[in-house]
């Protein structure tokens, strides 16, 4: 029986690369885990790794049923986050004073014995860029962001649409006074990360007004940046890119566009519990070995705990409630 967080079957070395590879390429974000070092016995090895992504699904193999768990929940953390972390899994007695600043240490009480170091970092998506215009300046501004690793796409007026964006995207509509009101109009319906405006100050302001007239609310346009772009001074329509994508580099540094800014859509946090055999934090579902007693469902983060409970259930919970 497969167990609930993985998806398909286990996989491993290239596949494993390759399954980044194409999350990446559909700008999902994930958490790559990696075994740095082992102290057995422990069913980890050096070199093992593991992608989760943010729903908690997990490909490939960082452990056995003890720090399977504690590495899913700690990369959704790093998700969140955006920030990587290095864990020590191990019983609480085993490392004492020795612990290097900086690492979590996350005590796991199982029958092993066994311990691990486990890398675990954010592999956030790029910014996705989406530039409306077909001037010289919207493609130059396209191939500097694709040369920085972002995507890019440049849409004619007519062929753009809100159902091009979602919340990270990062819109520059570039028609220089072709459609510029229908544009941002499409834009700021879908809410994106971002909307700024290639326009003078003059020109924005008619723009906006205009589209407070016809009832577009205030506060999407209050999100459109006009004019958007450093101020570098008089400037060829070329160099207005260089302009448009240095601001956007300063935003992003900023956290104010980015996985920070606009994170994805809120997802329900998996149910815990406490094993009351060892004191783990273990998901309330069926991956982790429920047992029945009095009505109450406990659960456990391997069968030898739930074996050593079920043998004198009331050892534990009289231990609880104390």
């Amino acid at each position: 029986m497969s167990h609930p967080m993985h998806a398909g079957p286990p996989i491993d070395g290239w596949d494993l690369l390759e399954l980044a590879a194409e999350l990446s390429r559909r700008g999902e974000e994930f958490a790559m885990a990696t075994v740095v070092w082992r102290q057995g016995p422990s069913s980890g090895h050096q070199g093992s790794r593991a992608l989760i992504t943010a729903s908690g699904q997990l490909h490939g193999w960082i452990g056995g049923a003890c720090a399977e768990p504690v590495v899913l929940r700690e990369a959704q953390r790093v998700i969140a986050e955006g920030k990587p972390t290095l864990l020590l899994l191990g019983t609480p007695d085993q490392f004492g004073s020795a612990v290097p600043e900086g690492m979590t240490v996350v005590p796991i009480s199982c029958q092993s014995e066994g311990a691990l170091q486990v890398y675990v970092e954010p592999v956030l998506p790029t910014p996705r860029l989406t530039i409306v215009g077909r001037s010289p300046m919207a493609h130059t501004l396209a191939d500097l962001a694709r040369a920085l690793g972002w995507r890019s796409e440049v849409y004619d007026d007519p062929d753009f649409s809100a159902a091009e964006l979602d919340a990270r995207s990062v819109v520059v509509v570039a028609t220089q006074g072709h459609g510029d009101e229908e544009a941002i109009e499409k834009a700021v319906a879908a809410f994106p990360a971002f909307v700024g405006l290639v326009a003078s100050r003059k020109r924005g302001e008619a723009v906006l007004g205009y589209l407070a007239d016809r009832g577009v609310p205030q506060n999407l346009l209050d999100r459109v940046r006009v004019p958007v772009g450093l101020d570098l001074g008089h400037t060829s329509h070329r160099e207005i890119a260089v302009a448009v994508l240095a601001e956007l580099v300063q935003l992003r540094a900023a956290g104010q566009i980015g996985p920070a800014a606009s994170p994805a859509p809120s997802r329900p946090a998996p149910v815990t519990t406490r094993d009351p055999v060892c004191g783990m934090t273990v998901r309330a579902d069926a991956s982790s070995h429920p047992y029945e007693h009095d009505g109450v469902t406990y659960h456990f983060c391997c069968v030898g705990c739930r074996d050593t409970f079920a043998s004198n259930p009331h050892a534990y919970l009289s231990a609880q409630e104390a």
